[in-house]
C-alpha cells in the first residue's frame, strides 16, 4: 500500500471534516505537534491558536454549532510537504452568531495553508472572510 500524497492527506481531512468527523476521526491526520491558527475574521476579531488537544475539542465542540458542512475545493497548489486549498465553506447553524441566527447558511471564502512532516499535518493557518449571499 502506498503512502497518501500531501495533498490527498490533507483532502481526506476536509472531507473527514465535512463528514462531521470528531477528535477520533480527526487525529489520525494530525501530527502530536499541530497547531491551528485562524487568523482574524468577522466571527474572531484576534484570531486564535490551537494546539492538538485544543484543536480535537473543537472538532467535538462544532458538532453543537454546524451540520451539513461542505467544502467546494475550488483551487489546490501544493509544494512539497506544504498544501494550500482555496475553498468555499457552507455549514447550517444550530445556534444564534453575530450576523446569523439558528437555521441559516453560513458561508465564508477561505484559504488554508497545511504543512506536513512524515505524512502528518503539524500546522494549519486559516484565513476566513465569512459573507452572506441570497438563497
Amino acid at each position: 500500500m502506498t503512502n497518501p500524497t500531501p495533498l490527498e492527506h490533507v483532502l481526506g481531512f476536509v472531507r473527514t471534516v465535512e463528514a462531521g468527523g470528531g477528535s477520533a476521526a480527526l487525529r489520525p491526520f494530525l501530527a502530536e505537534d499541530f497547531k491551528l491558527t485562524e487568523w482574524p475574521h468577522a466571527l474572531s476579531k484576534t484570531g486564535s491558536t490551537r494546539n492538538l488537544a485544543e484543536t480535537l475539542s473543537g472538532a467535538d465542540h462544532s458538532q453543537d454549532i454546524v451540520a451539513d458542512q461542505r467544502f467546494e475545493i475550488v483551487r489546490t497548489t501544493t509544494e512539497e510537504d506544504r498544501v494550500v486549498l482555496e475553498m468555499n465553506w457552507s455549514a447550517t447553524l444550530l445556534l444564534d452568531l453575530p450576523h446569523w441566527d439558528r437555521g441559516d447558511t453560513i458561508r465564508a471564502r477561505s484559504t488554508a495553508i497545511f504543512q506536513l512532516r512524515d505524512g502528518l499535518i503539524i500546522s494549519q493557518d486559516t484565513y476566513d472572510c465569512y459573507y452572506t449571499a441570497p438563497e
